[in-house]
This record gives C-alpha cells, structure tokens and sequence, in this order.
C-alpha cells in the first residue's frame, strides 16, 4: 500500500486525472477496475473517478508499486526563452502579454520555445513549481491565441484554477476584447453573425451564412475606433471563441486584417503578421468563482499593441 497527500497544486483535480499520472505504468482498463473494487481509498471511503480531490486528503493506494514506475522526463522548458510579459500573478494564476510570433504550444516545427514553456521556466526558476515532486500540477494555459497575435493569454498555476478558468471561458464570464486594423474604410459599428467550418489539414476557417455539417456558430461585435488612412481601427469584443474567428468574419464582409496574407490582405509580405491583439480581459463573473473570487470584476490590458504605429503613420 501507498499513500499520497494531495498538494494545493492538485486540488479541484479528478481522482481519475490525478491517478493516470501517478500511475503511468497501470493500463486504464485497470485503474478504472481498481477504482471499482476499492482499491483507491480516502479516508477509508472508496474513491470514485469523477470525485474531485481536496489539498489534505490522503489517498491510500493497494497497488502494486511498479505501477508508480516513471521515466524521466527532460526538463525541455529549460531551454525555453526567459522573456516573459507577466501583467499579473497571484498565487492561482498568471496573465500573460504574448508577442506576435510566439507560439502557445508546440507544434511540429516548434517545440522547445513556446509560451507554456517559458512559463514553465519562470514558475521553475521562481521555484513556485517543482516537476519532481509528487502530485505537482503542471502549470497549463486556459486559452490560446494564434502565434501571430499578440495579446493576454491566461495560465493556471493548479488544477483548481484551471477547472475554473476553463469552466468561465465556456459561459462566457470572462470577456475579452481584441484590437485589430481591418483593411478599408468602415463607418459604421457593426455585427457578424454566422457559421464557420475548419479545415483542419490546411489551418484555414471558411464562413457560411447558413448552419451545416460541422460548421459553428461564430458572433462578434465590432465597434469602429478610428479610420484613418484607407485602413479602420476596430474593437472586437467575443462572444464565442472560434479558431481565426476574427481573422475570417473580416474577410468575410471585405475588410481582411492588414498583414493576414492567409485570409486576403494583398501585400501582407512585407509585414508578416496579422495586426491583431488580444487587447484586454475582464473576469465578469456572474456566478461564484472558488479560489478566483478575487478577480471578480478585474480588468487586465495588455501593452499597446505594435500595429498602432501604422495606423498613425497612414
């Protein structure tokens, strides 16, 4: 038999989550029958898989200790840049402001410099985490921006925060607000209210004005700050959360983002990237938020975004 004390780090976890870490080696078709035939226990009750763990509890495990087997993991984050724009941390979560051309994770051409592993870093070198020890949550990001956005991106600290996180962004009490400049003139505020469908193999959103086989509602207010020089300043404010959803509803109604070569800007050549910026949050949490109830009505904002300076030179 072990025993396991669940750490601050774990707390809100799902047994079943916490045990298939823990327990690399075991199958899962295993766990799940140890779990029915009470081989899992907390305070002497039988543990369930969908029972959310407390820091404090005590799990006593009657498995075989070669279950716990673990290989080594190399510590790639490392290797990852120290840079790093906190605008705000406490003990649960850290905002983040993310520059353009910074991925969020790995993907196939980029693994080792990325934001969740610059964070990494930063929680390892601050020593507010450890990898090694027993029952550490590994620190995750609750939402991601495209690499060439730029803009707030939020990471949990542990497990708790970020059921929360994750469970907010969902109900849509946590708004966030986008700064873009949008090709052409625009006058007028305005809404997009459609359908998008993602092609997966090529990264790419089309939009529909009527519902289908796999396409999403996608909807976005849009408010005009500043035309100026044949290109608009717009404020997009989410109300859902779609892959490129901005990116594709501009280019949809004309007025692509300057820089966005993949949804129409002629000429985004010379600038590479899209001018668009996850501008600022707010927790409008209408309904309790746990160990977050602190951000409850907090509004962060990010930097000024580097595409402002086109605008004014226009």
């Amino acid at each position: 038999m072990r025993e396991i004390t669940i750490q601050s780090g774990d707390a809100g976890r799902r047994a079943d989550a916490f045990l298939r870490r823990e327990m690399p080696a075991l199958p899962s078709g295993l766990l799940y029958r140890a779990l029915r035939l009470g081989k899992v226990k907390c305070g002497g009750k039988k543990v369930k898989p969908e029972q959310r763990l407390a820091a404090g509890d005590v799990l006593q495990i009657y498995l075989e200790d070669a279950f716990f087997a673990r290989e080594e993991s190399p510590r790639d984050f490392l290797h990852a840049s120290r840079a790093l724009s906190v605008v705000y941390e406490d003990d649960n979560i850290l905002v983040l402001d993310k520059p353009a051309g910074l991925l969020c994770h790995a993907d196939a051409h980029e693994f080792v410099d990325t934001l969740i592993a610059r964070v990494q870093r930063y929680l390892y070198d601050s020593g507010a985490w450890n990898p090694d020890a027993s029952g550490t949550f590994t620190p995750a990001l609750a939402n991601r921006i495209d690499r060439n956005t730029s803009g707030l991106v939020l990471a949990a600290k542990t497990a708790e925060a970020l059921r929360i996180l994750c469970a907010k962004i969902k109900v849509h009490e946590i708004e966030k607000i986008y700064l873009c400049l949008a090709t052409g003139t625009i006058e007028q505020d305005f809404v997009c209210e459609n359908y998008l469908a993602k092609n997966a193999d090529e990264n790419f959103v089309s939009v529909h004005n009527t519902p289908g086989a796999g396409r999403k509602t996608a909807i976005t207010h849009f408010r005009v700050l500043a035309p100026s020089g044949g290109n608009t300043l717009l404020e997009a404010r989410l109300v859902t959360g779609r892959t490129h959803q901005i990116r594709a509803q501009l280019a949809h109604v004309g007025h692509p983002l300057v820089g966005d070569g993949k949804y129409g800007h002629v000429g985004a050549d010379k600038l590479k990237k899209q001018c668009l910026c996850a501008y600022r949050l707010r927790f409008a949490f209408s309904t309790p938020a746990g160990i977050l109830e602190n951000l409850r009505d907090k509004e962060l904002q990010a930097k000024n975004p580097w595409f402002l300076a086109i605008n004014k030179e226009q």
